[in-house]
């Protein structure tokens, strides 16, 4: 490892807790949790038509399903999200936005894409320095 190494591993995790800590003070500003916001977003860009089950949602938020039941409750609740039953597997639950969620996703995304184009020149050297090893 040289020492540029270093310095570049700081910068991109410094660069990466600024994005998160961002993220986290917009999902709370619009009213939801970093959670919440994320599982918004997984649901969302799973692209599947029929919508996502629990499953999808915990492996891609990287949790326990019982934790995924949990905050699809809690969004079902705040009617950010429907649930209805798979039709190809009655067993299976699938989780769709709702209007308020996909306008609650929408205007977050926004921002995030603006904070990333921000970000981009610092993050593209960065990850340049690194493909150039």
């Amino acid at each position: 490892m040289r020492e540029a190494d270093y310095a570049a591993l700081a910068q991109f995790r410094y660069q990466l807790r600024t994005f998160l800590a961002f993220s986290e003070a917009a999902a709370q500003n619009a009213g939801l949790t970093p959670q919440q916001h994320q599982a918004l977003l997984a649901i969302k860009g799973l692209a599947d038509p029929n919508g996502a089950s629990v499953g999808d949602i915990a492996g891609f938020l990287l949790i326990r399903h019982h934790t995924a039941v949990e905050l699809v409750d809690r969004m079902a609740k705040l009617k950010l999200i429907g649930r209805e039953a798979d039709p190809e597997d009655a067993r299976r639950v699938l989780v769709k936005l709702t209007a308020k969620g996909e306008q609650k996703l929408r205007s977050l995304s926004r921002i995030h894409l603006d904070e990333l184009s921000a970000a981009a020149p610092a993050l593209g050297k960065i990850l340049r320095s690194f493909l150039a090893k």
